[in-house]
């Protein structure tokens, strides 16, 4: 049914964009709706491994982007490469029926007999689809399936197809041999049929009254413009800087297709976009939207994997925040800044220029070099805490100049399964401003190693659906817990302004508690909570400016972090107790990370594992 569909739209869309060329298209178009393997049977009769294998497929089956960037769309689900799948409602509506099926099936599979990675590997399957259809219940919004961003908006300053595909076709569309370049011409005829559905979906829920907040759909004007005047560079880029004959052949066509198809389905949700600004107001809160708190509700379970209220999230947030402010002080007072509040101090600090970068092009070398100094001392530690170490690969990468407004100060993750496609960290750069000398090692701790990129390493060797299955909580809580590796290491052995920096960083994801629940349950207004922000926790103005701004599209999101970092310390704490002189850092981090990105719950299991097989 799929691939039928995508079949049908490759031929409305060639026929509407007249002069492109159908030649090399037309075999990965049939392959795709003849060839393709089954991977709607169920799991009953399988044995464990073999049914989670196929749990996997019939979940990529919707989302054939995700196994491209997972690697995995080869042999027999090589004509995956050629599609996205259907777009807008029809095929969110069956998705979610797929879901519910295989939740069913999953609940309903014998468990006697299972290895406890197998039952790991049952429990985060029902945890994440469980969430997703509950997610998908809801009348409006983007829902991932065992992923990190839920909004409830479609389009908005950081979510859409106008972000992601550009991102996608420049990453993660393979352009390595001739046989690529079909496929990425296949997909591309597929997006103006993608922009067309995200636009009926946020023209729907405008009639149901979601609107997104005045300053977020400002934001997305302006940004969506740029990727209008973008379109040809974005599309057809790629395969211009191609070393391939074939696909510079191709660019031509790619070009075409951008103007003719791309641009004006961008169009068309820009002229949408000024529809909904008429009518829009500058309530930052979901809770201003219909059945906005029970939007948060489930938006909070989703991100924290724990069944915490917004007003227990909201007093965790501000009790951490003072507990790591008293270890702040100190630090501020050994090196000279004893006057006012943490906050006050922290933004002096910042206006300090020993710690600044230059400005421009000269700062933004600087930025990678400093990087790159970091990346070298982190991995000669890995030994020191870890029995199992890794060497990514990896690259540090400048965010696309249209996404930097929107973006946070940066993200990173690891690559492909298969190895191809290499980890990222993303840096944005669209001012040296937002980085300092004191916070960018922890922030690439966090990023890259033993952080984001570290762990997806770990992930990427377990079996194809817990590669593919990520949760929020333990991502991020993973991350942070990775930046306070690093500080036990020696990271800042000698710069204890450095130390400061990655206690910020711990203070900043406690505001977020704070913030994000004042913003989606307390009717805080965006203006209220970057002064928390600033004001409390000393924090660059330009950075928070985004930040905040990303809470309002994402929900629940930024409760992940510090969540899942307070839970992992717990854990730490619960096996140094029960195991006294037995408890090896070494061995207990190596256990963490091998037992797998998971829901906050497995994850104590994993642990109590651990620590049954450290008494002997």
């Amino acid at each position: 049914m799929r691939e039928i569909f995508a079949q049908f739209t490759r031929r409305r869309t060639l026929a509407a964009l007249g002069g492109v060329s159908t030649l090399a298209l037309l075999p990965a178009a049939a392959r795709a709706a003849s060839d393709a393997p089954p991977t709607s049977g169920p799991i009953a009769g399988l044995d464990p491994d073999a049914a989670l294998d196929r749990i996997a497929y019939r979940m990529l089956a919707h989302e054939p982007g995700r196994a491209t960037g997972a690697g995995v769309d080869t042999g027999e689900y090589a004509a995956w490469r050629s599609t996205f799948g259907t777009p807008s409602e029809a095929g969110r509506q069956a998705y979610a029926a797929s879901l519910k099926e295989m939740v069913a099936e999953v609940r309903a599979f014998p468990k006697d007999g299972l290895t406890s990675d197998q039952q790991i590997g049952f429990e985060v399957v029902e945890t994440a689809f469980s969430r997703a259809v509950e997610g998908m219940a809801m009348p409006y919004g983007d829902v991932a399936v065992g992923s990190w961003r839920n909004a409830p908006y479609v389009v908005i300053q950081n979510v859409g197809g106008y972000i992601d595909m550009p991102r996608f076709f420049s990453s993660t569309q393979p352009l390595a041999a001739a046989d690529d370049v079909g496929p990425y011409l296949d997909r591309l005829i597929e997006v103006p049929a993608i922009l067309d559905g995200e636009r009926e979906r946020i023209t729907a829920a405008r009639a149901m009254g979601v609107v997104p907040p005045a300053f977020l759909i400002d934001k997305a004007i302006a940004q969506m413009e740029a990727s209008i005047a973008g379109a040809n560079e974005a599309y057809a880029g790629p395969l211009e800087a191609s070393e391939l004959s074939e696909a510079k052949t191709a660019a031509a066509q790619a070009a075409r297709i951008a103007k003719r198809g791309i641009v004006p389905a961008l169009e068309r949700q820009l002229a949408e976009l000024k529809t909904q600004r008429a009518s829009a107001k500058d309530s930052a809160g979901v809770w201003a939207q219909p059945m906005g708190e029970e939007y948060y509700a489930w938006a909070l379970g989703a991100s924290t994997t724990t069944n915490l209220k917004p007003d227990e999230i909201h007093r965790q947030g501000l009790a951490e925040l003072d507990e790591l402010h008293g270890k702040m002080d100190p630090i501020l007072k050994k090196i000279g800044y004893s006057k006012g509040s943490v906050g006050e101090r922290m933004r002096a600090l910042a206006d300090d220029p020993r710690y600044q970068f230059a400005e421009g092009d000269p700062g933004r070398k600087e930025i990678f070099a400093f990087i790159e100094e970091r990346l070298q001392w982190i991995k000669s530690q890995m030994p020191r805490a870890f029995t199992q170490v890794v060497n990514p690969r990896m690259e540090v990468v400048r965010l696309p100049l249209s996404e930097e407004p929107g973006a946070p100060g940066a993200y990173g993750g690891a690559g492909s399964k298969d190895g191809s496609i290499p980890g990222r960290f993303w840096i944005n750069l669209r001012t040296t401003d937002l980085h300092r000398r004191y916070d960018l090692a922890d922030l690439t701790f966090h990023e890259a190693i033993p952080g984001h990129v570290w762990e997806g390493e770990f992930s990427n060797r377990l079996p194809l659906i817990r590669s593919i299955l990520a949760f929020n909580a333990f991502s991020e809580g993973w991350a942070l817990y990775a930046e306070q590796l690093a500080d036990e290491l020696g990271a800042y052995r000698g710069f204890e302004v450095g130390r400061l920096g990655f206690l910020q960083s711990l203070a900043f994801r406690a505001c977020r508690l704070v913030v994000d629940t004042g913003l989606h349950s307390k009717q805080w207004t965006r203006e209220q909570g970057r002064a928390f922000f600033v004001e409390r926790n000393g924090s660059k103005v330009e950075e928070v400016a985004s930040e905040v701004d990303r809470y309002c599209s994402w929900p629940g999101q930024a409760c992940g972090y510090k969540i899942g970092h307070s839970q992992i310390l717990r854990q730490r704490e619960r096996a140094k107790a029960e195991l006294g002189g037995k408890y090896d850092m070494r061995e207990f981090n190596t256990a963490l990370v091998l037992g797998g990105n998971a829901p906050l719950s497995v994850m104590a299991n994993t642990v109590s594992r651990y620590i049954a097989g450290a008494k002997g």
